[in-house]
């Protein structure tokens, strides 16, 4: 994939991304943007483990995390955290599920398309392994946000 190509599909994914958040509504995104931002904390920390532990590598160069991790951060991560936290908080149950199914959609087939129009690909990692990276956090956004709203009714 050029250089051009992947700003305009990074530009894209977060611009879609973000198109659906005013459908959350804004008490939703005030209410759960807290936890969404660590999780995306998380995952850019995580992140740079990883690029130097080569578990996955960018095509394009320069290897820099602005260009190729940050775009799926601020824009698929951020909203898909707001969005299952919008949809499942208060069911546990029902909140792993729902990232269970987003994870393995992200990590299964949308990984495979993006190795095939060379954006990135697994190289320490196996698509599980993978998959597992990203599903762990879903407990701490989930306690996180518990944590957070338990500490805002006692101060209320």
């Amino acid at each position: 994939m050029t250089m051009k190509n992947q700003w305009l599909l990074n530009i894209v994914m977060i611009v879609l991304s973000w198109l659906t958040m005013p459908l959350l509504g804004w008490r939703t995104i005030r209410r759960f943007l807290p936890a969404s931002i660590l999780a995306v904390l998380m995952c850019s920390l995580d992140a740079l483990i990883g690029k130097k532990r080569k578990w996955w590598s960018f095509y394009n160069k320069p290897q820099s995390l602005i260009q190729n991790e940050f775009p799926f951060l601020i824009g698929p991560m951020l909203a898909m955290s707001l969005w299952t936290l919008k949809w499942a908080y208060g069911n546990f149950k029902k909140f792993i599920i729902l990232n269970v199914i987003g994870e393995a959609i992200f990590v299964f087939p949308i990984t495979r398309v993006f190795t095939k129009l060379k954006l990135y690909r697994l190289v320490q990692f196996n698509e599980f392994q993978f998959f597992l990276y990203f599903f762990y956090k879903a407990f701490f956004l989930y306690g996180f946000q518990y944590l957070f709203e338990k500490c805002k009714k006692t101060s209320d």
